[in-house]
């Protein structure tokens, strides 16, 4: 197969607030040690759970307090996916976490979209933002993050996603979030079977009617529920290295993202929180390589589900698929 790096991917789960290099982490804070970063922005390649890696996000949100703090954090995230050769990607984050010295949410989504059209401009990677609601907030807080998305409708803002930690947080609260959605017609995606089993899938699906599920390897656990995803053509964002890291798998060998991809299910493989994790899309495409011997076909049909399931015009999915069929030699 040729070098992962070369190969061009399209990432669909990618948490902007978890993405921070060291090199932007410096210009927001100067004072940032390379010990201290390793130490906060990084987590250890084993967490107890979900809610202990989600920890070290809270030193992103302090520091993208600010318009141009943002702006600097899309921008340094470009240069990461450019170095990943990138085709297209959509990057998620929660808008009410940049509240803190006094921008609006608006305000806070407009810096971001801002960001993201500059840079689509200056670079070839295609780009589109969701914004996020999380699990901890009220019914409020996710009404208005939802109506943020249908108030920057026809901009690079293209959906809505609900994150955080599944296994603490019933979903009473985004229920009115997601049928406002439905009414509006915004694209959903939904973080379910991940901290929580297959249950969590079925849940997410029966309330909130996602077309896609971020992460939602556990459904391996529920043959009835891989066939439903087949059938319904339920698209899985999946992110491996960082699923064995909260420690739902124990290594990486015993990972579902191959049964799953036999099973006929359509994925796509995803960092989730680059600096969480520490990791890159084309280390994820080396350890899927030497764990269960993917080759240059499975990474390409992973990246046409990737497209397929995008949030974005079919005039655009064409095109993308084009790009991605001429690099990997199949047009």
């Amino acid at each position: 197969m040729d070098d992962a790096v070369n190969l061009p991917k399209v990432e669909l789960h990618l948490h902007l607030d978890c993405s921070l290099s060291y090199k932007v982490v410096k210009k927001l804070d100067p004072s940032v040690t390379a010990e201290e970063y390793a130490e906060s922005f990084i987590a250890p390649q084993k967490c107890y759970d979900l809610a202990d890696f989600l920890t070290r996000a809270l030193k992103g949100f302090h520091l993208m307090q600010s318009a141009e703090a943002i702006f600097l954090v899309v921008e340094d995230l470009f240069e990461q996916m450019k170095e990943d050769n990138m085709l297209y990607a959509e990057i998620r984050f929660a808008p009410l976490q940049h509240l803190e010295n006094g921008m609006t949410p608006f305000e806070v989504v407009q810096a971001a979209e801002k960001a993201v059209r500059k840079s689509v401009a200056e670079t070839t990677i295609e780009c589109r933002l969701l914004l996020c609601t999380l699990r901890h907030y009220s019914e409020t807080q996710s009404m208005e993050t939802v109506k943020l998305v249908e108030a920057f409708k026809g901009s690079f803002v293209a959906g809505f996603d609900i994150a955080a930690d599944e296994a603490g947080f019933p979903i009473d609260n985004h229920l009115s979030a997601f049928k406002y959605a439905e009414e509006k017609s915004i694209p959903c995606t939904a973080h379910a079977g991940e901290a929580k089993g297959a249950e969590s899938v079925w849940e997410t699906l029966k309330f909130f009617g996602p077309t896609r599920i971020g992460h939602g390897v556990r459904s391996y656990e529920d043959e009835r529920l891989v066939k439903h995803l087949v059938k319904n053509n339920i698209h899985l964002e999946v992110c491996p290295t960082c699923n064995v890291q909260i420690d739902i798998y124990p290594e990486y060998r015993d990972h579902p993202v191959d049964k799953l991809y036999r099973a006929g299910v359509s994925l796509n493989i995803n960092t989730d929180a680059r600096t969480i994790t520490n990791v890159t899309l084309s280390r994820e495409y080396q350890k899927l390589q030497e764990t269960f011997g993917w080759i240059k076909a499975d990474f390409y049909q992973c990246n046409v589900n990737a497209i397929q399931a995008a949030f974005v015009s079919d005039k655009l999915k064409q095109a993308l698929l084009a790009k991605l069929s001429m690099a990997y030699g199949y047009l």
